[in-house]
């Protein structure tokens, strides 16, 4: 893969001369230890993308790739159509944290900590990146939690989460929300509250309703809370943190005095620490029928559990009972040692229908695919 660097600064742009990059060695993507179920391939869609995070897909196909500490957006480009990545641009750079992209109307959405920039008719301007318009710089700027993963809701706002800025504590909204605001940066407004820290998020295809993941709280030991698969079908909704957790786990510290009843539950549990970040709903042609309109969520794996748990890509399933509604999709990233040689961050349904998958740790973007 050979990656274009081009260096985006707020008062100028530079272009740097091109660089190859070896193709990586199976070593760093050791993709045959990854297992899927029968009939499913995964294969290096794009290597050497640094700490890759939340992904966005141009209208001409363009996969644009936030990071949150290299401080780069990603524009990679599969030109033949053969399901491997053929050029690689950094199209911005010198950010804080720019973690969440999204696209709408050939324009180019980022969020960089606590500010909104758009980045206009980016597509045709891969080779010379425009000056970002900042849109919106009103969020906190706390670093714990500050990362952003955002979209487009199918009421043409953009969705935009703030962590809270600790592990548990009480602070006045938009922390510990989903906000949204209109595409031009006005009209902010919380939409959800009580959520600790949501990394990933989608509208079912049916319904138009707002799923995503929360990430638990730690300190509470292995196996509590569990990270949730939460539903909001309508703004106002209240998830219950700091105060509660997980489906009714009152929080030692804020949860006297606050009955858990009165809080919205999570959908589904997703297993303690497993960190849950990116979600989508499946909306591809190419997987078999039982996984139209599913959810997958990509699990970036514990940090502090004594066991390790998560580093794979789940299938969540929320109209089915019992053990049916969660089941492993994608895993190996974990060593039976411990150790993981990768972290998946986000999921994207391709416009062929293949999954990608991104991979912070590793750096660089999975394609999932079935079939021939």
């Amino acid at each position: 893969m050979f990656w274009r660097r081009t260096l985006l600064a707020l008062s100028a742009v530079f272009l740097l001369p091109l660089v190859a990059w070896a193709e990586p060695a199976n070593e760093r993507y050791p993709l045959d230890k990854i297992e899927l179920p029968a009939g499913f391939r995964i294969n290096l869609f794009a290597g050497g993308a640094a700490n890759a995070r939340e992904m966005a897909l141009g209208k001409n196909g363009t996969l644009f790739v936030g990071t949150q500490r290299a401080g780069v957006v990603y524009a990679i480009v599969d030109r033949n159509r053969d399901g491997v990545g053929d050029d690689g641009l950094i199209i911005a750079s010198g950010l804080v944290s720019p973690n969440g992209v999204a696209f709408r109307d050939g324009a180019l959405y980022v969020a960089d900590a606590w500010r909104i920039l758009r980045y206009d008719d980016i597509e045709n301007r891969l080779e010379h990146p425009p000056k970002p318009i900042v849109l919106y710089d009103g969020y906190p700027h706390d670093a714990w939690h500050g990362w952003k993963f955002i979209a487009f809701g199918p009421d043409g706002l953009l969705y935009v989460p703030v962590g809270a800025p600790c592990n548990v504590c009480l602070r006045d909204p938009p922390y510990a929300s989903i906000t949204r605001l209109k595409s031009d940066g006005t009209g902010m407004e919380v939409f959800a509250s009580g959520v600790r820290n949501s990394v990933g998020f989608d509208w079912d295809p049916k319904t138009k309703e707002l799923w995503f993941t929360d990430n638990g709280r730690d300190n509470m030991g292995d196996d509590v809370p569990d990270d949730e698969l939460d539903h909001a079908p309508r703004a106002g909704m209240h998830f219950g943190f700091p105060y509660c957790h997980a489906k009714g786990v009152a929080d030692p510290q804020f949860g006297p005095g606050h009955e858990c009843a009165k809080y919205t539950p999570p959908e589904l549990g997703l297993g303690a620490h497993v960190a849950a970040l990116g979600m989508r709903f499946y909306t591809g042609k190419m997987f078999p029928d039982e996984y139209r309109n599913q959810i997958f969520v990509a699990e970036h794996g514990s940090w502090n559990r004594s066991k390790p748990i998560g580093y794979r890509v789940v299938v969540a399933r929320p109209g089915e009972q019992g053990e049916k509604r969660l089941e492993s999709f994608a895993e190996g990233w974990l060593e039976p040692n411990g150790r993981a040689w990768g972290r998946p961050v986000d999921v994207l349904v391709a416009s062929d229908g293949a999954l990608l998958v991104s991979d912070d740790q590793a750096g660089g973007v999975y394609r999932i695919t079935y079939g021939k």
